[in-house]
C-alpha cells in the first residue's frame, strides 16, 4: 500500500520561504516519479511540480524560479523548497504518486 506523509507547512509572511517534505512508503521510490499538487480555498486541484527518477524536473509556470523540487532516494523523501511566497500560494499542498495523495500540509502566506 502506498503511503505518503507531508510535512513542513505553516504560516509565513509575503516573500518568505518554506520547505515541504514528503516521505513515501510502499513504492520503489528510486524508480518513481513524484509530484506536488496544491488546492487553494474554493479552487480545484492544481499541479505544482514533478520530479522524475532521473532527476528531471518540471514546474507550473507560476512556480518557475520560485519553487524547487528535489529528492533524496536514501530517505524516500521528496522536497519542495518554496521561496518568494505570495498570498496566492496559500493552499493545501499534497505529495502524489500516481493517483495516490498524502493528507496534505497547509501553507498560508500572509500579505
Amino acid at each position: 500500500e502506498v503511503h505518503l506523509v507531508e510535512s513542513g507547512g505553516g504560516l509565513v509572511q509575503f516573500g518568505g520561504s518554506l520547505r515541504l517534505s514528503c516521505v513515501a512508503s510502499g513504492i520503489t521510490f528510486s524508480t518513481s516519479g513524484m509530484r506536488w499538487l496544491r488546492q487553494a480555498p474554493g479552487k480545484g486541484l492544481e499541479w505544482v511540480s514533478t520530479i522524475y527518477p532521473d532527476g528531471r524536473t518540471h514546474y507550473a509556470d507560476s512556480m518557475k524560479g520560485r519553487f524547487t523540487i528535489s529528492r533524496d532516494n536514501t530517505k524516500n523523501t521528496v522536497h519542495l523548497q518554496m521561496n518568494s511566497l505570495k498570498p496566492e500560494d496559500t493552499a493545501i499542498y499534497y505529495c502524489a504518486f500516481g493517483l495516490t495523495r498524502g493528507q496534505g500540509t497547509q501553507v498560508t502566506v500572509s500579505s
